[in-house]
């Protein structure tokens, strides 16, 4: 008896699975993300840095620094003021020895990843299928 409860639900299971193939075999749509060779660079010394153990990038990585998803469209981070705090060793972060070349990498990357959309985001919608809508940011915007 219990062979033909599993044979149902497998077959309910399958059913279920060829009604809603559309919801899962659906591209996601991420634009144009490609980081550049300037930011992946960024993104290497990111990585080599162990920046993630402190800082966030869309709410993942440490919490002894502020999330850093859109840090370069913030009116009151310049270029300049990001760069000098890349290297100031301040507070609870250490000093770093980048060169002025490898602090535009890094703003390189942190620029494209601010250019990927909104963190946090109050306005994100979850579809039937576990997608999850949320507001981007336009092409030409910083």
């Amino acid at each position: 008896m219990n062979k033909y409860y599993a044979g149902i639900f497998l077959f309910m299971v399958f059913i279920y699975a060829f009604y809603n193939r559309e919801i899962y075999t659906e591209k996601a749509d991420y634009g144009d993300f490609k980081l550049s060779e300037k930011a992946l660079n960024g993104e290497k010394l990111w990585l080599e840095n162990n920046c993630n153990a402190c800082h966030q990038l869309y709410g993942l990585g440490g919490y002894l620094g502020p999330d850093l998803t859109n840090v370069t469209s913030r009116p009151d981070k310049s270029d300049e003021y990001l760069k000098v705090m890349m290297i100031s060793g301040i507070k609870s972060m250490p000093k770093f020895d980048f060169s002025p070349d490898q602090q535009d990498q890094i703003l390189q990357f942190l620029k494209e990843v601010d250019r990927t959309g909104y963190y946090p985001t109050q306005n994100a919608v979850i579809n039937y299928g576990g997608w999850v809508d949320y507001p981007q940011k336009v092409k030409n915007e910083k």
